[in-house]
């Protein structure tokens, strides 16, 4: 029951926290225009190789766990 606790309270962590992280609204693309009026693309430039790194770290460490664990 303990354990269930503990796993229930950290998933409503990481649920929760992206509400309380937001820093700031992001700006509008093209600063305010009309889309394909300026030298960003319609989607922004939003950069992609951020979450993708987290990704990869948070699987390599899964899997070095369990890994480890079928070696013990």
């Amino acid at each position: 029951m303990k354990k269930a606790l503990k796993s229930l309270f950290v998933a409503g962590l990481f649920l929760a926290l992206p509400l309380f992280s937001l820093a700031q609204t992001p700006p509008h693309p093209n600063g305010g225009g009309a889309p394909g009026s300026g030298n960003t693309p319609v989607g922004g430039g939003a950069p992609l190789g951020g979450g993708l790194i987290i990704m990869m770290v948070m699987g390599a460490a899964y899997g070095s766990k369990k890994v480890f664990k079928a070696f013990k």
